[in-house]
């Protein structure tokens, strides 16, 4: 091997004076692409020369990169943009009304094109792999994105995939981070599991704490977040069919824990402050009871639906389960980030199981909470919405709710106003007219001007005013011909 290199190395040096001829360069770049260690004069000729920095190997770069940082910047940096419009297209995208923003699988969302060419870059070295993430990091907090904290486990998830032990053992959060990946991917948090990452919270050291940091921003992965309001919601539906509190339930008041902790990702990193967000006991001992109250009136309900509706006690029944949200339910939304996004995935719930009547009436609560307006909460709202309740949007008194009392709240809001266009998008020619015209000028007052929000506003003034085109003619038009007014002369058959 010591031989092979000392050829190469004596080759590089006779040929690298022609790297500039095209018909030999790739002699050249074969040479430095299979050199372990290429020696430092040469790197700086290829940096000195872009065409020859671009045409040379990802194995040569990464030794390029390790001494030029800001070359390594500008190989990522791209990445990560083009990363990100590809999220936040998939979340914003006007014609897909039914995709599910969490419908590939973790496997699948780290073949992602871009976390692969990630990995590839990084190889299996440690400081490039540190670079990357202290980016994330520096563009999390700059950004409050919380894709670049998707990006972060993916990266980490694919290098495990691809067994590069060198860096996946000296990354604090991986054991927390494959562990959560396998309960993501199983869609199912068991005791060996719950255990295994209630230890890894429990077992963070004195001078170790730097690590919380990276498990909060794996916790605030959207995805990771879904997979843990979702079995939270689970644990609650079985403990109202066993008649249980939810304070004795230790997996359900861990995935609580991990939720506080997620959604403090971006506060901890900002701040420095590694230590685990204290959550309030009486989320779980006021809130939830509140939150589970509402969940058996809708199976009243439910089940009141199968009996004769003008009988009068069925009547009754429904109604003294159809009120207002009890006070604790309000009052924790507004205090607790946990809270509110239970509340998020309770709403969701009710959309999904087409139960109008407990859509109303929680829906509004959530108007001007943070996590109620994020993109992802938005977008599930408004496919399950189109999916599920697509007849309501001509009921005005569900109307009042869904516009009037949620999305219209938060026009000032860039993100809102694309998920209103895509919801109006797909629910216009349910809507009564007064409704639509209503909204249109609304839209038309924030879109104008905003070079991001005009062509998707333009396309739904087209689609509309073709949709309605269409209609009229296909609406017979009266006639008013005389030959329409000439008597018949009755037929009969002899």
């Amino acid at each position: 091997m010591a031989g092979n290199t000392v050829k190469l190395e004596e080759l590089l040096q006779k040929s690298f004076p022609v790297v500039k001829v095209d018909a030999l360069r790739p002699v050249v770049m074969a040479i430095l692409k299979n050199l372990e260690h290429v020696d430092e004069r040469y790197l700086r000729r290829l940096v000195a020369d872009k065409q020859l920095y671009q045409e040379a190997d990802v194995g040569v770069k990464r030794q390029i990169w390790l001494s030029h940082q800001s070359l390594f910047g500008d190989e990522v940096l791209p990445l990560f943009q083009r990363y990100m419009k590809e999220r936040e297209a998939a979340l914003w995208e006007m014609g897909e009304a039914g995709a599910s923003f969490y419908a590939p699988t973790p496997r699948q969302r780290r073949q992602h094109p871009i976390v692969q060419q990630l990995v590839t870059m990084v190889g299996r070295n440690v400081v490039l792999y540190d670079m990357v993430l202290q980016s994330l990091r520096t563009l999390f907090v700059r950004t409050k994105n919380v894709h670049y904290c998707t990006l972060r486990v993916e990266l980490l998830m694919a290098l495990h995939d691809a067994d590069v032990q060198d860096i996946t053992q000296i990354d604090s959060c991986h054991k927390f981070a494959w562990c959560l990946d396998a309960c993501v991917r199983e869609r199912n948090i068991d005791a060996k599991r719950s255990r295994e990452l209630q230890g890894f919270l429990d077992g963070v050291k004195p001078g170790s704490e730097q690590v919380l940091g990276d498990i909060a921003m794996s916790l605030a992965d959207p995805h990771a977040t879904n997979f843990l309001v979702s079995s939270a919601l689970k644990i609650i539906h079985l403990l109202i069919n066993n008649e249980s509190l939810p304070r004795d339930h230790t997996v359900l008041l861990l995935l609580m824990r991990m939720l506080s902790l997620g959604l403090d990702a971006w506060r901890i990193m900002t701040d420095q402050e590694f230590k685990e967000p204290k959550l309030d006991p009486q989320v779980v001992t006021k809130f939830l009871p509140s939150m589970m109250s509402l969940m058996v009136d809708d199976l009243v309900r439910q089940l009141n639906s199968r009996l004769p509706q003008d009988d009068r006690e069925t009547a009754i029944t429904t109604i003294e389960h159809s009120g207002p949200p009890p006070d604790a339910y309000q009052a924790y939304i507004n205090e607790s980030g946990v809270a509110c996004i239970l509340a998020c995935y309770y709403t969701l719930h009710t959309v999904r199981t087409r139960d109008r009547t407990g859509l109303m009436r929680v829906l509004g609560v959530l108007s001007g909470e943070g996590p109620a307006y994020s993109d992802v909460f938005l977008h599930t709202l408004v496919g399950h919405l189109v999916c599920h309740l697509a007849e309501e949007f001509a009921h005005e008194d569900f109307c009042t709710v869904i516009f009037d009392e949620f999305f219209l709240t938060a026009l000032a809001r860039e993100n809102v106003l694309r998920h209103l266009l895509r919801l109006v998008w797909h629910s216009f020619h349910k809507l009564a007219a007064s409704r639509l015209d209503m909204l249109m000028k609304a839209l038309q007052t924030m879109c104008t001007g905003n070079h991001n929000l005009t062509p998707s506003f333009e396309q739904l003034k087209e689609r509309i005013s073709t949709q309605q085109t269409s209609m009229s003619a296909r609406v017979p038009q009266p006639t008013d011909s005389p030959v329409f007014q000439v008597p018949c002369t009755p037929h009969h058959s002899y």
